[in-house]
């Protein structure tokens, strides 16, 4: 009997102790105020959006971004190099708060995470070795060619849906890279004959390898935004209206003076 009154007292001690612990945050906006840190994930190796410098600093259009968001929330800002493909599993999975990543909202990524409003959106390239006879008139004559796509994008989608399925080339005509310069060195190479790049790192690689732009336009653009978990409307709102502020002020335009304008 003696045993029994200690083991019940014991359970409501271990009860009072849990109710006078610090309260688990309802939603992610309060937990990343709690721990005064915004997580964020991306891919650092799209210059201009994003890259680490000479330095070893995360540096880019997204960077710069994605730090003046973190300031207007208050928050220090940790960035995780991933890779593209593990970023949307790393939001769905909490590693990360957030990833940005030049990256698209897309049908089947929003089966898995949520986006952002839209803070930018830019043509697509399609890149050539220099001296290659190719000529593009429209972004469907790239099924008679080898082409190279960053594995995980939109552009990889795009190549999917409207050369591949409607049956104008075969998918082992197409290379995923999980990066884009190597897309540029294997156009060098010759192991392809296509690079099918957004514009941003397009321009950048012309500036140092053997490939040139041949084409551009809006392809297989939707919008550049932030990946965030789902079902987090508090911290939605809240990253929607400083984007929107960044808009409305300028801060974007002035991102895309300072890092997406051919010099």
């Amino acid at each position: 009997m003696k045993l029994i009154r200690i083991i019940i007292v014991l359970i409501f001690l271990s009860g009072l102790i849990a109710a006078c612990g610090p309260k688990p945050a309802d939603n992610l906006l309060e937990t990343v105020r709690s721990k005064n840190k915004l997580v964020v994930g991306t891919s650092a190796d799209y210059p201009p959006y994003e890259f680490i410098d000479d330095q070893g600093n995360f540096t880019g259009y997204d960077m710069d971004l994605i730090r003046e968001i973190g300031k207007r929330m208050g928050l220090e800002v940790e960035i995780q190099d991933l890779g593209f493909d593990a970023l949307v599993t790393a939001v769905e999975g909490r590693k990360v708060d957030v990833a940005i990543a030049a990256m698209a909202s897309t049908p089947e990524r929003l089966e898995k995470v949520n986006f952002s409003i839209s803070y930018n959106a830019q043509m697509q390239a399609i890149m050539v070795k220099k001296g290659s006879s190719i000529t593009i008139n429209a972004p469907e004559d790239m099924a008679n060619y080898k082409i190279g796509v960053q594995t995980g994008t939109t552009l990889s989608d795009w190549l999917t849906k409207n050369l591949v399925e409607p049956g104008l080339m075969t998918a082992e005509n197409i290379s995923s890279y999980d990066r884009a310069e190597q897309i540029a060195l294997d156009l060098q190479a010759g192991r392809i004959e296509i690079g099918f790049v957004d514009i941003g790192p397009a321009q950048d690689l012309i500036k140092n390898m053997d490939v040139v732009i041949l084409y551009s336009d809006f392809i297989a653009e939707t919008g550049q935004a932030i990946a965030m978990p789902l079902n987090e409307p508090e911290f939605k709102a809240e990253i929607d209206k400083i984007i929107q502020q960044l808009i409305d002020e300028g801060f974007v335009q002035q991102l895309n003076d300072k890092f997406l304008t051919e010099e």
